[in-house]
């Protein structure tokens, strides 16, 4: 039943804990037999070998595990984990990177969840890499619940980040628990829901204890109760009605309305608790089913149909028309490719044919999985709603859609942020240059943030990646998984090019070729787009009785130019190009000709417009002792930075700046320097934009 499944996604910035409280989830509800730790290198989620070495989430890992409500359970077992039941939830879960490098991951995986779990840590409150993921989240509409971690560590302040979230994500956190204590004395948390006191017991956190609110927190309990119940009435005019007669207000119907308030992504319902000390994670996986939605109660997927030329809705419907997205690859040496799906509509078998819609090709779904971190188990089939993996896929890349062929849509694709810095690679000895190629083709596949091409004068093989901790992970893995030994130069900025003014550019082409003559004919207008509008492509001459197949080589020929650049061979980006004239003869008209004047004529025409080089720029977040906040800002003047705010934190004030990419290198270190070690700092791409003369 769709009802009784959830597909959520854990998210947050790096160490705020959402490994830690993923493996108090797998372990409560029975799905693992024991907590892994992050600090040990043994969480089951963080597999890969690097992960636990580096302690950090590097790749999304998916699981599911299976959950009965704590007020479902039977009479007087208060025992999470292991607990007999027939009501149980099927939540699938994916744990994300926090690591502004490996963002990639965290918004592929928010692409095909229905929920998603916020974590914030309860000392530093809503930190930069928070505020990047909640705005993915809202790009794609994310219901989402929040739970405040670490309220053990000192200067903890629960309610501070309520206020944070506020000002910083511009939503309207509602609190359906507040702490016993905090810091060294935090206790347990008071249920605003059922008015009552939760505390933990046993060796991990295991059993429940429930006891009625003591006397001393009476006050405060009833506070925060009437804080939720307004901001409950102003979304529901059931909870109003109740509340303004006097009748009272059920535990089931704050529920069900702060439900809706949360599907809707009107309220944050929040809770509290300390995943390292067992202390908050099980009336979170509550809070999971309560407030997050079933794959059938969420918006319908968009898709746009390939013959009909036209948007279509697709329902989450089992029995209904396959319709997949693969929203992840991962290479395994044993079976190959691993294609990670969500299934929007219909169910697939093993051994069925599947079409990819936007490659016009067909693949068989050999065998299906169900996931748990890196192991897995056979499915007999996966139905809309659900999350599996297929194996036997050769063609499909992350982002394509599956489905059939008799209903050739397509969903919209994943965005994904482009690679700002380069390294030059090559293998210590020439007999494996090839086998460094082929792993840098797999690697590529895996990771649509990680791009690879060979110098065309110096036969290099240039790298780009999200930043220096990305390309120094896929380098490790080169050594590691492929038993590569690998030079890498020293890192180099990525840039792009454009242009600066509108041309109209008319291109031929002829050429014989095996004694056939092919020939081509086009006019083009290209125009400077706004920034970090992407390039787009307007064919204005369809209907011309021409194959499609020639306008489709057209269309590559014009990628294919704006990818290799005008003047120094940078991609193009933010350029506008309308096809506004074609001539074709079947005679001497072919797809090579076509593509071959397309590339041509961009080349000329970008070459006319006015290239220009435009250089990324970061988004630095720095945390300092108040102490060391003169200095720090100090420092990213001098890099040519500019200092865009100063927010005071418990602790430490946090800095925010835009700097020059080519200004970074180095900067941890002049960082620590400055600050004697104890300043920290966060960096991603913001924009691109005109690189200044030097």
């Amino acid at each position: 039943m769709l009802s009784m499944m959830r597909n959520i996604g854990i998210m947050a910035h790096i160490d705020a804990g959402k490994t830690t409280t993923t493996e108090r989830m797998l372990y409560y509800t029975g799905k693992s037999h024991r907590m892994g730790e992050v600090d040990d290198g043994e969480a089951v989620m963080d597999w890969m070998e690097q992960e636990q070495a580096r302690g950090i989430t590097i790749q999304s890992a998916a699981t599911t595990a299976y959950w009965q409500l704590l007020r479902d359970a039977p009479a007087g077992d208060l025992e999470a984990k292991g607990r007999k039941g027939e009501k149980k939830f099927q939540i699938n879960i994916i744990d994300t990177p926090g690591h502004v490098d490996f963002t990639a991951e965290v918004e592929r995986s928010l692409r095909v969840l229905d929920g998603a779990v916020a974590i914030f840590d309860a000392v530093r409150g809503v930190e930069p890499q928070t505020e990047t993921v909640w705005r993915q989240a809202e790009r794609y509409r994310v219901p989402c619940i929040g739970y405040v971690n670490k309220m053990d560590r000192l200067g903890a302040d629960f309610f501070q980040v309520l206020e944070d979230i506020q000002a910083k994500l511009g939503v309207n956190p509602a609190a359906i628990q507040i702490p016993i204590g905090k810091e060294g004395n935090f206790e347990g948390v008071i249920d605003l829901i059922d008015m009552r006191e939760i505390r933990w017991d046993g060796a991990e956190g295991e059993q429940l204890c429930f006891s009625p609110i003591a006397a001393e927190r009476e006050a405060l309990a009833g506070t925060w109760r009437e804080k939720l119940i307004d901001a409950l009435s102003q979304i529901s005019d059931a909870v109003t009605e109740r509340y303004i007669s006097g009748a009272p207000l059920e535990p089931a119907l704050l529920r069900g309305e702060l439900r809706k308030g949360a599907l809707n992504r009107d309220l944050l319902p929040m809770l509290a608790g300390a995943s390292r000390r067992n202390m908050g994670v099980q009336p979170l996986i509550d809070a999971v089913v309560d407030y997050l939605p079933a794959p059938d109660e969420t918006v319908p997927a968009q898709g746009y149909h390939l013959k009909k030329n036209e948007p279509v809705e697709v329902p989450c419907d089992p029995g209904g028309t396959p319709l997949g997205l693969v929203f992840k690859i991962q290479n395994d040496r044993e079976a190959g490719s691993l294609c990670y799906i969500r299934m929007y509509s219909g169910t697939l078998k093993p051994g069925s044919t599947l079409y990819v819609a936007g490659k016009k090709k067909r693949e068989r779904a050999n065998r299906i999985l169900r996931m748990h971190s890196n192991k897995s188990e056979p499915l007999e089939e996966l139905s809309a709603g659900d999350i599996g993996v297929i194996i036997g896929m050769k063609f499909v890349q992350t982002g394509d859609t599956i489905g059939s062929e008799g209903w050739p849509v397509v969903l919209e694709k994943m965005r994904f942020p482009e690679p700002v810095i380069s390294v030059s690679i090559e293998p210590k000895t020439l007999s494996d240059q090839d086998k460094l190629k082929d792993a840098l083709v797999l690697l590529a596949k895996e990771d649509p943030t990680f791009t690879m091409k060979e110098h065309e004068e110096t036969g290099q093989l240039i790298i780009s990646g999200m930043g220096e901790l990305h390309l120094d992970v896929l380098k490790t893995r080169i050594e590691k998984e492929y038993n590569l030994e690998a030079r890498v130069g020293k890192p180099q900025v990525t840039y792009r090019e454009s242009i600066s003014r509108g041309v109209e550019r008319s291109e031929t082409f002829c050429k014989i070729i095996g004694g056939k003559e092919n020939a081509a004919a086009l006019r083009f207008r290209v125009e400077p787009l706004p920034r970090s509008a992407g390039n787009q492509y307007t064919c204005a001459v369809k209907d011309r009785g021409i194959p499609e197949s020639i306008y489709d080589a057209v269309e590559r020929g014009v990628q294919g130019a704006l990818a290799s650049g005008i003047v120094m061979g940078y991609p193009c980006i933010d350029v506008g190009v309308t096809l506004t004239d074609i001539k074709y003869s079947e005679l001497t008209g072919t797809e090579f000709a076509f593509e071959a004047c397309a590339s041509l004529g961009i080349d000329e025409a970008c070459g006319e417009g006015g290239p220009i080089l435009l250089e990324p720029v970061m988004a630095v977040d720095i945390f300092t002792p108040k102490d060391y906040v003169g200095e720090v800002i100090s420092l990213v003047s001098k890099l040519g930075g500019h200092v865009e705010s100063l927010d005071s934190k418990p602790g430490s004030d946090q800095v925010k700046a835009r700097a020059s990419m080519a200004k970074m290198f180095g900067f941890m270190t002049a960082l620590r320097t400055v600050s004697q070690g104890r300043a920290t700092f966060s960096m991603e791409f913001s924009h691109f934009e005109k690189k200044a003369d030097p």
